[in-house]
């Protein structure tokens, strides 16, 4: 049996892999509906960008540091860290079994998160949204592979789930759908740095907290 590491894996990989069809999806109203921003919220998200920029301003940023100094906060202020949600980071997945093929994939994920209020079967959690980061200099299209072969491994257990690959200043959300075959839709990248982006990219994070 051929053992692949999910890390290694190639967008055009993981299509043939599992059958995955890219789709492209010009609107998040079509699956969430935004709030607006409070004005408290609309001056830690500066804090955020601040802090992020002065890295940025230095030169390139660990992924660790992107999930430390962005990622997290991000995910505090959009309310990931309240219960019902519970968040688990860098946790191997279950070994992936490819179907017809004499191959396994392992992988460890970077950032889930899961509800805690919602069973997809017993002693199964509801995946919230699953994320995977990159460093500040690596494009954000790199982590997509990861992120789609994890969320195949759960769509055993339910219908959709959002994704989510960052560089810390980009950020490219992916609905995956279950199907024959599965589909996945790239929806429009947003920048921290930028004002409307990184207000919508705080709307998004709320509204997918908030299913």
């Amino acid at each position: 049996m051929t053992i692949l590491n999910a890390r290694n894996l190639s967008l055009e990989e993981v299509h043939r892999l599992f059958g995955f069809q890219k789709q492209y999806n010009d609107s998040f109203s079509n699956y969430l509906s935004l709030e607006p921003l409070t004005e408290a919220e609309q001056q830690e998200l500066k804090q955020i960008q601040h802090d992020f920029d002065r890295y940025l301003t230095a030169g390139k940023v660990s992924e660790g540091q992107v999930k430390f100094l962005a990622v997290a906060p991000l995910l505090r202020l959009a309310g990931f860290y309240r219960y019902p949600i519970e968040i688990a980071l860098e946790e191997n997945i279950a070994d992936i079994e490819v179907e017809d093929e004499d191959i396994k994939i392992k992988g460890r994920f970077d950032i889930l998160a899961i509800s805690k209020a919602k069973h997809t079967k017993p002693q199964i959690y509801f995946w919230v949204l699953l994320i995977e980061s990159k460093n500040s200099q690596i494009d954000i299209s790199t982590g997509l592979p990861q992120l789609l072969t994890y969320a195949y491994k759960n769509l055993d257990n339910q219908k959709s789930v959002w994704g989510l690959a960052t560089n810390g200043r980009s950020y490219q959300f992916v609905y995956i759908e279950q199907g024959n075959p599965p589909i996945y839709y790239l929806l429009p990248e947003l920048n921290l740095m930028e004002r409307e982006g990184s207000s919508q990219l705080l709307q998004v994070l709320k509204a997918i907290c908030q299913l």
